[in-house]
């Protein structure tokens, strides 16, 4: 089954999203207070289910949806107004307060989405990531996020595989030493 990770600010909406979801059957992998906690969080998941209930005080949420959006879906809990300023085109979102029994629908729901989705980067594509990644950060002076960004949105904008881009890169930096 997926991993969960619950991000929220306060302690006490952490606690509540926790009690309904172990009480719906499903099991939390983590809980997070910060947009750093939940990089960490989905990096260590693999593929993952992120619940984030409203804005985090250190990021944006349209910015942690571009970071980990090949680690996670999100599903966003919160009031209109946020909910109508996140624009990232795989954010879900659920307006709060809602009952418990919605937030489990959207659990079912999004679950079963994921099985439905082809299969994610194996272990030597997340490495050639990884490695091209780090030659990102190093050339250009750049953090892990901005590389990720980056290989992301031109592999999007190309249309090829984020690995496929990334062994290029590989390839061009080995012929350049």
């Amino acid at each position: 089954m997926k991993r969960i990770i619950i991000a929220a600010s306060a302690d006490t909406s952490r606690d509540h999203l926790s009690r309904v979801l172990t009480s719906a059957g499903y099991e939390i992998f983590r809980v997070c207070a910060s947009g750093g906690e939940v990089r960490r969080a989905a990096a260590d998941a693999g593929d993952c289910l992120v619940i984030l209930y409203g804005p985090l005080p250190d990021c944006l949420v349209d910015d942690l949806a571009w970071d980990i959006q090949s680690e996670a879906i999100i599903l966003l809990l919160g009031r209109p107004a946020l909910l109508n300023r996140c624009e990232h085109p795989q954010l879900f979102k659920l307006e709060a307060p809602c009952p418990g029994s919605a937030l489990a629908a959207a659990v079912d729901m999004l679950t079963q989405m994921y099985r439905m989705q082809l299969p994610k980067r194996n272990g030597k594509d997340k490495e050639t990531v990884e490695q091209a990644k780090q030659l990102l950060m190093k050339q250009h002076g750049i953090t892990e996020p901005e590389a990720h960004r980056a290989l992301q949105q031109y592999a999007m904008n190309h249309g090829v595989k984020m690995a496929d881009y990334a062994a290029q890169i590989i390839k061009l930096s080995k012929r350049i030493e």
